[in-house]
């Protein structure tokens, strides 16, 4: 073989490039994940531009791996890929179902006086439609469109359900201590460990803090020493961490909204207290990967 030692580097290996990635791995080959905003870097300081065609798109994903600290061997899928998995359908059955009732709900405006509260359940809806009595025929087609919308409803509905169940299994399997954090159900540990994956290539909680987006961004200027929020990073898991900062608040008697309450009683602005506890409960999960996945190098004693 011309090339006995050789390493491959995949742009975009965990997204676009993963199927040719694992199909590598499989061979036994050596395969890098170069982050696609490293080619277009190497192509802008080549060529002042990002232009993509197949030579460049290969020389720039050849120099990045060369040249770039940030590349990491790809791993083999492992049972974070099934959470990534059944987060994903999770996730996209709950868009669906945002979607169904958004449609349902603006069909029922149209047929009951006075509108229909913004919350739906398909039961509710249900004895909306048993009330009705079309006297036209627009009428009678725009129940019969509630009916199309109410069954897609139960339908997505039992599906939801059935996801949930199987990650919840799979989130059991993988014997994370995740779930131990208040706020962090299964939907949401399956997310974290799903994006994560290797939580060893964040060398401490600040990196993983500026990859979820929960580390603020320091914009100061001479003496004064200013912070804004973050717009980078993951948006998922700044979703996800927002959601278990909220179930934190909504319950007093949660270490979060002690927490909460004393950042308030500081002089901070709710959303400004929201954010630090973001950022504690962002500590506490990186706390908790780290654990995990030391205990699973090590293997059960």
């Amino acid at each position: 073989m011309a090339w006995p030692q050789r390493t491959w580097a995949i742009e975009g290996a965990g997204g676009l490039g993963h199927l040719l990635a694992q199909q590598l791995l499989a061979a036994g080959e050596q395969v890098l994940d170069v982050q696609p905003k490293l080619g277009a870097r190497v192509r802008l300081l080549a060529t002042g531009a990002v232009n993509k065609n197949d030579p460049n798109d290969a020389r720039s994903v050849a120099v990045a791996a060369l040249r770039s600290p940030s590349r990491r061997p790809v791993q083999p899928d492992d049972h974070a890929a099934v959470l990534k998995v059944w987060a994903k359908r999770h996730r996209d059955l709950g868009r669906t179902r945002t979607q169904v009732v958004c449609r349902l709900h603006a069909v029922l405006c149209e047929l009951v006086p006075g509108g229909v509260p913004k919350a739906i359940t398909a039961n509710h809806a249900t004895r909306l439609l048993s009330s009705i009595t079309p006297a036209r025929a627009v009428q009678a087609a725009r129940c019969e469109l509630a009916a199309e919308f109410l069954d897609d409803l139960r339908r997505i509905d039992a599906q939801l359900l059935e996801a949930h169940k199987k990650l919840t299994t799979a989130v059991r399997a993988s014997s994370t201590t995740l779930t131990d954090v208040f706020g962090v159900g299964p939907v949401v540990a399956a997310t974290l460990i799903g994006a994560v994956h290797d939580v060893s290539r964040f060398p401490g909680p600040d990196h993983f803090a500026a990859y979820n987006g929960t580390a603020p961004i320091e914009v100061s200027s001479g003496p004064r020493k200013i912070y804004r929020l973050s717009r980078r990073g993951n948006r998922r898991l700044n979703h996800v961490i927002h959601m278990a900062a909220v179930t934190q608040i909504r319950y007093r008697h949660s270490p979060g909204r002690a927490y909460y309450d004393r950042k308030l009683a500081e002089g901070k602005t709710g959303k400004e207290a929201l954010r630090s506890l973001k950022r504690q409960i962002s500590d506490a999960i990186f706390t908790r990967l780290l654990a995990d996945a030391r205990r699973a190098a090590t293997g059960p004693r």
